[in-house]
């Protein structure tokens, strides 16, 4: 995959976040997108000006029934009239420091704005807190957050801990050359005998491991698994024609596609595969915040707010339907 100038930027400032952040967090597909909805009932973007580009803010107004059903579900927030949420600041399109900005207030993208929209929604003020991967649990779980939207896959065991309202389904892209022959891949004989560049311990890893395994039991040559610590070693191994394709999160190389056009989408799988999850919004278990926030959800769903965030992202090919509180995660390990 290529690097877009943005995603550039947040790499050289955040690789060992990145790094982190991969591990934990990719996840399950739906390729159901929602509905476009009437454009006349969505309310209005803002746009700013950062030193790098022009980032468009998506906003709502307080949800009636949303804001009822947090009075009576008796949740108090961390701060009065406000909702702290969690965000990570890693790569686009999921959330980053634009260049020429430090507050956590400018950390922009999918993930921050599904937060700064419920707040909206909730008709509270939003109070975003950059967040490492490794301490949100301790966090949402002590009531130092009220919530988190930083791309948290529903799985069986955090949903002892947690409540979740999904938003958005987690894919798992292969991506190539823009003028690649190679036009689909879509199980394993379709990687057979090609090279690709994949993330050591990673679900992406796994998927792939279990291809070859079936490949090899059917008599036939398994993909060449690559592996780069460096990206931008990764870019240049695919660009040059050393690997065949790359295999990793659809999010970042579905917005680096768009941006630079030197890549091409070719498969989707699901980040669980063969299970599939989604990605949602969590708050600690029991605290009667996540029904009002899955109104949000659907009320953002239905007048084509959620909709039109994610086509600004790149990431129509991750929406959902509808929102479900607690859906059904990735199984227990």
């Amino acid at each position: 995959m290529a690097i877009s100038k943005k995603q550039g930027i947040a790499i050289g400032v955040g690789v060992v976040a990145v790094a982190a952040i991969v591990g934990g967090i990719f996840a399950a597909v739906n390729l159901n997108g929602p509905a476009a909805a009437d454009e006349a009932a969505a309310p209005s973007p803002t746009e700013t000006n950062t030193a790098t580009d022009q980032i468009t803010w998506f906003h709502t107004d307080p949800v009636p029934e949303a804001v009822a059903a947090l009075k009576d579900s008796g949740f108090s927030p961390v701060k009065a009239g406000e909702l702290t949420v969690a965000i990570g600041a890693f790569v686009p399109p999921l959330s980053y420091q634009p260049e020429g900005t430090s507050a956590a207030t400018d950390v922009a993208g999918t993930e921050p704005n599904f937060g700064s929209l419920i707040a909206e929604g909730l008709g509270l003020k939003y109070n975003p807190q950059v967040v490492a991967w490794a301490d949100w649990p301790l966090g949402i779980q002590s009531g130092k957050y009220d919530l988190i939207t930083s791309n948290v896959t529903v799985t069986e065991e955090r949903k002892d801990l947690y409540d979740f309202a999904s938003y958005r389904e987690d894919l798992l892209g292969f991506y190539v050359k823009k003028d690649s022959k190679i036009d689909s891949i879509k199980e394993a004989d379709d990687i057979s005998g090609l090279k690709i560049v994949v993330g050591s311990g990673t679900n992406q890893e796994q998927v792939l491991l279990a291809w070859n395994k079936e490949l090899e039991d059917a008599g036939k040559a398994p993909a060449e698994l690559q592996y780069y610590d460096d990206t931008a070693a990764a870019v240049l191994a695919l660009q040059s024609g050393r690997v065949d394709a790359t295999f990793g999160p659809n999010a970042t190389a579905a917005w680096s596609a768009r941006e630079t056009g030197d890549t091409k989408l070719v498969g989707i799988v699901p980040g669980g595969w063969p299970d599939t999850a989604q990605i949602a919004a969590g708050t600690k278990k029991g605290n009667g915040l996540i029904e009002a926030v899955n109104i949000v959800i659907n009320k953002l769903i239905e007048d084509g707010t959620y909709d039109d965030l994610l086509t600004f992202w790149g990431l129509e090919s991750e929406g959902v339907e509808k929102s479900e509180i607690n859906p059904p995660g990735l199984p227990r390990s």
